[in-house]
């Protein structure tokens, strides 16, 4: 099953207790950035354009610790840069799983096999690993031959050790359908637990500006990528009605405070995508940001096209739990797909 039931489970309980406590603004993910320092230099990246003082902080493990309790969401995602390359990385992990977050640990895999005997199964940590397609494309896009492979090696080897393995994929403009497809039935041949796939966010830092997709293209895209997904046997990491969304069939707002961001710079104001400032605690970031200025129904240029899951899958969620029909069908979607 692509969500483990102890997490849906453990998800979804907090977001009825939200909505019984009448709060509108809650996180669900945190995305723990706790460097930008990278092994790759990816075309459509903006994090590893920073100057290099920048590039050489860090987050201690305690700063880490800090930002998950006073945020309190239940899953946190550790991304990057390259969360591998921290020294303390297998601290920051344990000492997440002790708290019962459930953590997506990001990699591009160059490193996994190296450090893999270094973590211990749990049903608390899953491996997330980069694949935006099949070998040529996935090189291209990464800016470096051979590291498809490398990322094969690495699912494999963590698969065999017992890990949850899911991979992350972002498509971009100029992509074939049905190459993605194939891309997907390998995935599913590999033994993953499940896939996460979004559309490319135009990074204002990211060398490459003219391959991300505009909304009316993203959704075309998309219903060719995700037609008959039913009847294919693929297990998506999302919720289904965020996959709704990508094709079309839904329309939502963003939810900008359901993945807060916090990295070597603070808690990054109004999300993970934009960089138009930053509060010195989630307090700050949550009293002190005014929401109505973001989404695309706030007119905001740079939230017009954007269909990223770490806005919209909030939604999606939110939806999920809207009506007795939602939810059965979201406790279906948790079921092996095929």
């Amino acid at each position: 099953m692509a969500i483990p039931l102890q997490q849906a489970l453990k998800v979804g309980a907090y977001v009825m207790q939200k909505k019984w406590k009448k709060e509108d603004r809650y996180p669900l993910v945190l995305m723990l950035e706790p460097l930008f320092r990278c092994n790759l230099e990816c075309a459509g990246c903006g994090k590893i354009q920073y100057p290099e003082e920048i590039l050489k902080k860090r987050l201690t493990p305690e700063e880490c610790f800090h930002a998950v309790e006073e945020c309190g969401a239940p899953v946190v995602t550790i991304a990057g840069g390259e969360p591998l390359i921290h020294p303390e990385i297998v601290e920051i992990v344990s000492g997440m799983i002790e708290r019962k977050k459930f953590v997506y640990l990001c990699s591009n895999g160059i490193l996994l096999e190296k450090y893999i005997d270094r973590f211990s199964p749990s049903p608390y940590l899953t491996f997330s690993i980069h694949l935006d397609g099949l070998q040529e494309t996935h090189d291209r896009l990464v800016c470096r031959e051979g590291v498809f492979d490398m990322a094969v090696r690495a699912i494999r080897a963590a698969t065999a050790r017992g890990f949850r393995v899911t991979t992350n994929t972002t498509v971009f403009e100029g992509e074939d359908p049905a190459e993605i497809r194939k891309f997907f039935d390998y995935v599913k041949e590999l033994g993953v637990n499940g896939m996460m796939i979004s559309p490319g966010y135009s990074y204002d830092w990211a060398p490459d500006q003219e391959h991300f997709l505009k909304k009316d293209r993203t959704r075309n895209l998309f219903r060719m990528i995700l037609a008959d997904r039913a009847g294919k046997g693929w297990n998506f990491n999302h919720s289904p009605f965020y996959l709704d969304f990508l094709e079309g069939e839904r329309d939502y707002d963003c939810t900008p405070w359901g993945s807060p961001n916090y990295s070597v710079l603070g808690w990054q104001r109004p999300c993970y995508l934009l960089n138009e400032g930053y509060a010195s605690s989630f307090r700050e970031l949550m009293e002190d940001t005014d929401w109505s200025k973001y989404g695309p129904s706030s007119g905001h240029a740079k939230c017009r096209d954007c269909m990223v899951h770490c806005g919209f899958e909030p939604s999606a969620v939110g939806d999920a739990t809207s009506s007795i029909k939602n939810t059965l069908r979201s406790i279906s979607s948790l079921l092996p797909a095929g």
